[in-house]
């Protein structure tokens, strides 16, 4: 035992010397490393993050309250089994990855905070991103070699004026992947709370864009779940119109044959205008039905829009979430100076080893 503990103390001892004698390589390798590391953070654009949390209503029933809540404690959400819903809320950050939803973001108006800029969104990700001018070179070898490789039948973004979701081109297809890079929607399996955080170098465009997707989520969500009712109304409207028109038509069809029988004392006169006058009740009778239809259809629509409640309201973020500066210092120069202190003992430890 005190062979050993002898060996281990010569080691440590060991240790201490050859550390010794590199004090002044420490202090030029961390040097080095402090204002590299400088350079390089402080290159790096700053970004902010806004978060929206919103509680959304749909239609479900719900499960019986013991077995319900058991089941969220485990993370399992019976209600959405019961849901005749297509998409539920654990299905919302799917939507954050379609083209069909992304695809309008595009034409939001923003400007930056400093009031340089004000232009849509789509252009603003496309040609205003600040980007790390030491990354320059290696950024412009990647896109060399992507346009070597590139096949001379893709779409260019001038082909057409309006983004169509089904066939972007390329640079449309880049600015739609920016937004899932920079939007994240996360749902809550036990309360079914909606967060939507998103990302931007300037506050206000970050703001007002977490404010936009949330009300862009909201209609999208509304649009879908009345989408059968606002059918309903649109078929009934055209049936009211048609029993209307067919309505007055009767009706005038009845007055100009009283006007001209006014003193008819024939039973076949007296049987067409009896025949014209049923005509013209039943089609008030139609057109009676289809109005009713009409506003219980109209009703249907408000009784199937969900209601959505903002927990959370986007702010204007007043410090930067990222990079995170002093952080990455530090992380480097440790880093560093575990590096050098192994490879000043990488003899050592070899010996150890073997």
């Amino acid at each position: 035992m005190s062979n050993n503990n002898k060996s281990d103390f010569a080691v440590l001892t060991e240790v201490a010397q050859i550390l010794s004698q590199k004090k002044k390589a420490y202090v030029k390798i961390l040097a080095t490393t402090f204002v590299l590391s400088c350079v390089i953070i402080l290159s790096q654009p700053r970004y902010y993050t806004c978060e929206v949390k919103l509680a959304p209503e749909w239609g479900t029933d719900v499960p019986a309250g013991g077995i319900g809540s058991i089941a969220a404690s485990f993370g399992f959400d019976l209600s959405s089994m019961q849901s005749s819903d297509a998409i539920y809320p654990m299905l919302y950050p799917e939507l954050f990855e379609s083209p069909e939803f992304l695809v309008p973001l595009f034409d939001v108006e923003v400007a930056r905070i400093d009031g340089s800029l004000r232009t849509t969104y789509h252009d603003y990700l496309k040609l205003h991103q600040k980007r790390n001018p030491l990354t320059y070179p290696i950024r412009k070898t990647i896109a060399l070699v992507k346009k070597a490789f590139e096949e001379k039948n893709v779409r260019n973004a001038a082909d057409t004026e309006k983004v169509n979701p089904f066939y972007l081109s390329k640079k449309d297809y880049g600015v739609m992947k920016l937004i899932t890079d920079k939007v994240r929607c996360i749902v809550d399996k036990k309360n079914n709370v909606v967060s939507i955080t998103v990302k931007d170098q300037d506050a206000l465009i970050c703001a007002t864009m977490a404010d936009s997707i949330r009300e862009h989520l909201q209609n999208f969500i509304i649009e879908y779940r009345t989408r059968k009712a606002r059918q309903d109304v649109a078929h009934y409207q055209v049936l009211r119109d048609s029993a209307l028109m067919e309505y007055r038509e009767a009706t005038n069809a009845y007055s100009a044959y009283c006007d001209r029988h006014q003193n008819a004392t024939l039973q076949a006169a007296i049987s067409k205008r009896d025949q014209l006058e049923n005509d013209m009740g039943m089609m008030l009778t139609k057109y009676q039905t289809m109005s009713g239809q009409l506003e219980n259809a109209k009703a249907k629509v408000q009784e199937q829009t969900p209601a959505f409640t903002v927990i959370k309201s986007p702010t204007v973020p007043i410090r930067p979430a990222g990079p995170k500066r002093m952080i990455f210092v530090a992380a480097m120069l440790i880093i560093a100076a575990l590096g050098t202190t192994m490879w000043y003992l990488r003899r050592l430890i070899i010996s150890e080893l073997i």
